[in-house]
């Protein structure tokens, strides 16, 4: 008897090997022979799930812009998973110092690119042998497997590859195979690259996975992406810079985990490279974000992405096949979650010192300013578990993020304070940060970001914990309609006050604005403030409820008045006073755009503003009628030469001379300044003509000086231009490149006055310091019956920039 269930229990393994079904025998061909459509992943996903609910959880933790699931997947022993959610919240108990948790946390993110696409495929084959030939690593470890971050962009090459392909596939690189046109499968829906959205959590994507992943908090997290065909495979550890937040245990296992990486690869003879080009500096990375949350975050590279297809000749002849990156990814993930298994306990060890209190040098945050602004802050630290509270009357010492110096800020009741004393400190610091440390100005992203600059808020970082109280409820009564009012205000200084502006212009609501300050009432109101009259809108049906509803909806505080009479400065009939037309606006799409820059001008009037915008691509845009559109945006580009030939650009001057209003963004600018009737010019440089005999090996170094990688410049304002209506006179702009423009002569609103060069945060060459000396930043220019605005600067930037929307509001709303 007992030799019987002895048997038996040797034939348990094999049992379950023969019962499961791999990738390629649940889809039907071979795992590399093909692209699998996201359906199709999810689909074996809930198979295994099916098959296996004993040792594997299945959940949708959201929908994609086009409505396709988001999966999360957790796999165990059958014990561990038994006791679950008891193995997670003795995990969640490291954050302060408590609890014995002793299994290691592993989260697999595949796919956050969606040209990148081998990653998904060998997410499924990763899950399989884990359950299998591989399911002893699972003793130690809980695995999160989230098989594509990015669905829409994934079926988007997918779909593509499967259409243009050769049959049998191509593997002559300049095959149209391997050249995805201007939309790319790269981004998401909104052409956002969710790969720096982890911090910011601007997208629907982003939003629910963070909330998943702060649940877990896990001990490792490996991001799987691609890069060029002929780069050799990339793991880490990470190329220098690296945050001073590290600990010593995170670049140490990092270092572990790469050389069991190299093991692998190198029983294979497969090339590799590690330290180079791949920082984790930047906070909103797939790697990054969760490193300042405590894990070991590991950037994963396969040579290949878009240009690979199935299969394609490289740069010194060989054949890189989809096979040979799905085992590449497959090797990783696997020796990632082996390594994390044999160190299961130095792991939440590590975990819980990570969360210790820590003696930074900032102990509190303290910020006034508009309320809205602060609101959108406080919305952000909730997204993020960042506890937050309101400060007492007091006067606070510490570095004032205005001036760049030590300074001092009256605390009340309406600031809003951040202790560093949580569990969520690191992650403070480094998203509060006045100035970072840079140990290598050679980095991949920005180098600046911090929050109080991003939300255009007074703030002082403080070296002592400053006295705080509750949050207040909130008493605001929005939606309080007078019906024998004369008017309604509404003030102008906040992005919430651009989105209840656009719901009455839905609505065809009619709206003035005041171009001057007036006192109404005893109460003093700025330039763009909102005036919604009765008699303007006397033939509206339900014009009340309409009032009303956009006034909740918006949480918008409205004051009434019985009269247009004011105090002080210009009546409501007056000249001074405009009417907002409800504006048909138009944004150009393809070649020579930049996807990225597109996508944030398309998500900022669907997802943030709410109000209809028309896209119009380059291939058509010589048919256009544009006598249809009061606005055109060309958003940033590259070739904008190519695409004004004489006709077009003849065309889009005729339309802005007979009213039209056009918003030139970034590189769109390069495109206009050669013509004589735009008043923008590019600025005269000198560089130095001597030539500097530099090592070869330093040509890096020596470009560097010329370039701005993501930094913070405090700009002065001329709050009188319509452009920037609801600023004080100084903005914090963030400059990523040395673009470089003459003031305009009566329409310069926003620039870098003389001295005002050096980065308040952020690196910033000595060469491109020199170049941005006294530049344009926005500015608005007549010409005929319309208007021209200059956009050097990103406003909407990654979407994270807050205080930069109500630019671009102003630009659509308030210039005439």
């Amino acid at each position: 008897m007992k030799l019987k269930l002895h048997f038996t229990l040797l034939l348990l393994p094999f049992f379950t090997l023969a019962q499961l079904k791999s990738p390629s025998e649940f889809l039907g061909y071979e795992l590399g022979t093909q692209f699998t459509r996201h359906h199709q992943v999810v689909d074996y996903y809930t198979y295994l799930s099916e098959a296996e609910p004993e040792r594997m959880n299945l959940i949708e933790y959201g929908k994609t812009n086009e409505r396709r699931s988001l999966l999360l997947a957790t796999i165990s022993t059958k014990a561990n998973m038994d006791n679950l959610e008891n193995i997670r919240l003795e995990h969640m108990k490291s954050l302060t110092g408590e609890g014995a948790p002793d299994k290691a946390i592993v989260w697999l993110g595949y796919n956050v690119h969606g040209n990148e696409s081998v990653s998904t495929e060998a997410s499924m084959q990763t899950i399989y042998d884990l359950l299998t030939t591989k399911s002893s690593y699972l003793e130690e470890t809980v695995v999160l497997i989230d098989p594509c971050i990015n669905p829409d962009g994934r079926d988007r090459y997918v779909n593509w590859y499967n259409q243009y392909k050769n049959s049998p596939n191509q593997v002559d690189s300049f095959s149209k195979e391997h050249n995805e046109g201007w939309w790319s499968g790269r981004s998401n829906h909104y052409m956002f690259d969710l790969n720096r959205d982890w911090a910011w959590l601007t997208q629907v994507e982003s939003q629910q996975r963070s909330v998943e992943f702060n649940k877990w908090l896990p001990h490792v997290l490996a991001d799987f992406h691609e890069q060029g065909v002929d780069n050799p495979y990339y793991f880490p550890p990470a190329a220098e810079p690296s945050h001073e937040v590290l600990s010593d245990f995170q670049k140490e296992f990092q270092v572990t985990i790469g050389k069991n990486n190299a093991k692998y690869f190198d029983e294979n003879g497969w090339f590799y490279f590690t330290k180079e080009i791949f920082d984790g500096l930047y906070p909103s990375y797939g790697a990054s974000y969760p490193t300042y949350n405590g894990a070991i975050g590991l950037t994963y590279e396969q040579g290949g992405s878009g240009r690979a297809g199935l299969g394609v000749i490289t740069g010194i002849g060989d054949t890189l096949t989809l096979k040979d990156r799905i085992a590449h990814h497959l090797t990783t993930g696997l020796s990632t979650v082996e390594v994390a298994s044999k160190n299961a306990t130095k792991l939440n060890d590590e975990f819980k010192k990570y969360f210790q209190k820590k003696n930074y040098k900032y102990k509190s945050y303290v910020l006034n300013g508009n309320p809205d602004k602060l609101e959108a802050l406080a919305n952000f630290l909730s997204k993020h578990d960042i506890a937050y509270q309101v400060g007492e009357n007091a006067t606070i010492k510490g570095y004032d993020y205005n001036t760049g110096k030590s300074g001092s800020l009256k605390s009340t009741d309406k600031s809003l304070v951040i202790s560093s004393d949580q569990p969520k400190s690191t992650l403070i610091k480094v998203l509060f940060e006045p100035k970072m440390k840079l140990a290598d100005s050679v980095t991949y992203d920005n180098t600046a970001w911090s929050l109080p600059y991003a939300y255009g808020l007074d703030a002082v970082a403080s070296e002592s914990a400053v006295s705080k109280t509750r949050m207040p409820q909130n008493d605001t009564k929005y939606g309080v309609i007078k019906p024998d009012s004369y008017a309604y205000l509404a003030d102008w200084n906040s992005m919430k006050d651009a989105k209840f502006l656009a719901e009455l212009l839905r609505n065809n609501i009619r709206v003035r604005y005041a171009h001057k300050p007036f006192t109404l009432d005893g109460i003093s109101h700025g330039r763009g403030t909102l005036i919604i009259t009765k008699s303007d809108n006397k033939n509206v049906k339900n014009f009340n409820s309409i009032l009303d509803s956009a006034s909740r909806n918006n949480l918008k505080e409205l004051t009434a008045t019985d009269t247009g009479f004011v105090e002080s400065g210009k009546d409501f009939g007056s000249g001074y006073v405009d009417v907002i037309q409800k504006l048909n606006i138009a944004v150009l799409s393809g070649e020579p755009t930049s996807t990225l820059r597109f996508g944030e001008i398309w998500n900022f009037f669907e997802q943030q503003l709410n109000y209809p915008v028309s896209i119009l691509d380059e291939d058509y845009f010589n048919r256009v009628d544009l006598t249809k559109y009061d606005i055109l945006i060309l958003p940033d580009g590259w070739d904008y030469n190519s695409f004004l030939t004489k006709h077009i650009n003849e065309k889009i001057k005729d339309w802005v001379i007979q009213g039209g209003k056009l918003i030139a963004m970034g590189g769109a600018i390069d495109g206009l300044s050669s013509d004589k009737d735009y008043s923008i010019r590019e600025k005269e440089f000198k560089k130095d003509s001597t030539i500097q005999l530099n090592p070869f090996e330093s040509s890096n170094r020596e470009r560097i000086k010329s370039a701005i990688t993501g930094a913070i410049f405090k700009a002065t304002v001329d709050n009188t231009n319509p452009l920037a209506y609801g600023y004080e006179d100084t903005y914090f702009t963030l400059k990523l490149g040395d673009r470089s423009y003459n003031y305009l002569e009566n329409g310069t609103a926003v620039y870098l006055s003389e001295g005002a060069n050096q980065p308040i945060s952020g690196f910033a060459g000595s060469e491109a310091k020199k170049k941005i000396a006294e530049t344009l930043i926005y500015g608005t220019e007549s010409m005929g019956r319309g208007q021209v605005i200059y956009m050097v600067d990103n406003p909407l930037y990654r979407a994270f920039w807050e205080n930069g929307k109500l630019l671009f509001a102003n630009a659509l709303f308030m210039v005439k």
